[in-house]
């Protein structure tokens, strides 16, 4: 089964940075795009960014200039670095990935379980 776990979550101080990751596991043949989005309490689940698997992105407008999305092919493995966080940051971080898994004509969208980022003074 294919399995997306997100690590790199934790509590850093406003201006602070966190790098979070999404390994991808299981029978994949190929991960086509690969996005992050968050969650606040109350709020729906919204897209932060997507990488393609030619490498182009996508910002949300509230982070484009401070969050960088990024993939290992090698590694199946996403990326999201974060930098200049603010309190509104805070919000679980989900992975997404749209993949072929073995021996499927057709792609499949899975989810990780989430990270928890809180930035707070």
């Amino acid at each position: 089964q294919v399995q997306l776990v997100e690590s790199g979550g934790g509590v850093v101080q406003p201006g602070g940075s966190l790098r979070l990751s999404c390994a991808a596991s299981g029978s994949i043949f190929r991960i086509n795009a690969m996005g992050w989005y968050c969650q606040a309490p109350g709020r729906q689940r919204e897209l932060v960014a997507i990488v393609s698997s030619g490498g182009s992105t996508n910002y949300a407008d509230s982070v484009r200039g401070r969050f960088t999305i990024s993939r290992d092919n090698a590694k199946n493995t996403g990326y999201l670095q974060m930098n200049s966080l603010k309190p509104e940051d805070t919000a679980v971080y989900y992975c997404n990935a749209d993949l072929f898994r073995l021996g499927w004509s057709r792609s499949q969208n899975y989810w990780g379980p989430g990270t928890q980022v809180t930035v707070s003074s």
